[in-house]
């Protein structure tokens, strides 16, 4: 099951919550879940979606990666 390019293998998954479990959660002691869930959507929205250089897009952010492409977009239109 575990074997490279099996469509049943969540290594990527795994890469995520441990990525996840190691930025955002794991010194922290939340008091109710409802401050959990705060706290790992401020997460993922205002950091890891916008700000976190991602190995996938060449080591830099979404962000920096979309304007680029949108720039890509217009120069070949």
């Amino acid at each position: 099951m575990s074997r490279k390019g099996d469509c049943y293998d969540n290594a990527l998954m795994e890469s995520f919550f441990g990525t996840l479990k190691e930025e955002c959660v794991e010194r922290q002691k939340f008091q109710t879940r409802a401050e959990a869930r705060k706290v790992i959507f401020e997460y993922l929205e205002v950091f890891y979606n916008r700000q976190r250089k991602h190995s996938s897009l060449g080591y830099v952010s979404p962000t920096t990666y979309e304007k680029m492409k949108g720039e890509t977009n217009v120069q070949n239109t």
